[in-house]
């Protein structure tokens, strides 16, 4: 049982710090205290960060103890992590804002009843400044400039300022405020989770176990999902672009999206793929992943109701019920005056003569 239970955590982890560790905390038989810490540094999520979430989850189905935490007092410092510039920090006013979405949105996957939402302004509005410092003594410059990011900028003349170095280590006091027994994080934020494992070590509390988990590809196949780079899927999408977004990855890329974000058993996902290999249509599997995550965040009806949608508009080739029609001054190209209009996949393009 012990077993099934570390294979089912460990699907799809990238890294568990120290997996012995973990184990002697299950074999405890207690809820465990399970962290993961999100900046509200954007209005929506989208599905690279529920990777995460659906890891928390996974322990929360185990019963354990999941606490959701906000970073509203970090995200005015803005994390530092993989930035080569220093990050504008955020208002009050933004965070906050942001905080409110970020719980509306959690709530798809997690269960409410079962969920803690911390903030860590609670502690840190707390601490003196004498307290801060204090807790800034217990690393070192050296230590901060082993981290990767800090050390390119470092050496390629980039600015750091004082107030970045703070952010790990608060992120770290998070864990020792929270008594978390594991922290959960993307692989970028190894070295933060890290620091929390030292810093409950130096508060005499037994150091948090770390799982990190890979950041998600977008829909490119090559760059993390992201919305600056316009490959993402947000979980407020409509179920026609949530839809049509899943059904345009790559066969390959949807495998790496079934072992992160569904919750179908790895035996069931691994027979599917196995079909593939033997001449089964991927699409099938696709429309079967896209339908999952459309009724996680919506329902049951619109997942339906979007299969339809795409069905009718790409196979049989019916025009949307909407569409978006815009009429440019003439030109000297011998299309004066055609009509531009979207395609399928919302690009603008003239009607072919």
């Amino acid at each position: 049982m012990q077993e099934e239970i570390l294979k089912q955590l460990k699907r799809g982890a990238d890294e568990i710090l120290v997996e012995s560790e973990l184990v002697k905390k299950l074999e405890e038989g207690r809820p465990l205290i399970i962290k993961a810490g999100f900046d509200p540094t954007a209005p929506d999520l989208h599905l690279g960060h529920t990777v995460l979430i659906n890891k928390l989850k996974q322990f929360q189905d185990l019963g354990h103890d999941v606490q959701f935490l906000i970073g509203d007092f970090t995200g005015m410092i803005g994390d530092p992590t993989g930035k080569n510039v220093t990050r504008k920090p955020l208002t009050q006013e933004d965070v906050m804002e942001n905080a409110k979405t970020y719980q509306e949105q959690v709530f798809k996957i997690l269960d409410p009843e079962k969920t803690k939402i911390v903030f860590n302004s609670t502690w840190m509005n707390k601490l003196s400044p004498a307290e801060l410092i204090q807790i800034a003594a217990k690393h070192t410059v050296a230590r901060m400039l082993e981290r990767d990011d800090f050390s390119k900028r470092y050496k390629g003349g980039q600015p750091i300022a004082i107030h970045e170095f703070l952010y790990p280590l608060i992120q770290g006091y998070d864990s020792v405020a929270m008594k978390a027994d594991v922290e959960l994080g993307g692989t970028d934020q190894k070295f933060n989770l890290l620091v929390g494992r030292q810093l409950q070590s130096i508060y005499g509390q037994t150091p948090q176990v770390v799982l990190t988990m890979p950041i998600l590809e977008g829909l490119d196949g090559v760059q993390k999902m992201s919305k600056s780079l316009n490959n993402y899927i947000g979980i407020a999408d409509s179920p026609d672009d949530m839809f049509g977004k899943i059904m345009s990855i790559s066969d390959e890329l949807m495998w790496r999206y079934f072992e992160l974000l569904s919750f179908r058993p790895m035996s069931e996902i691994d027979s599917w793929k196995q079909a593939c290999k033997d001449g089964a249509n991927p699409r099938n599997y696709k429309v079967s992943l896209a339908q999952e995550i459309i009724e996680r965040f919506h329902d049951e009806a619109a997942a339906k109701k979007a299969l339809e949608n795409f069905e009718a508009r790409f196979q049989r080739g019916a025009m949307p019920e909407e569409m978006d029609e815009l009429v440019i001054q003439a030109q000297d190209n011998g299309l004066a005056g055609a009509a531009h209009q979207k395609d399928l996949n919302g690009r603008w393009c003239r009607p072919r003569r």
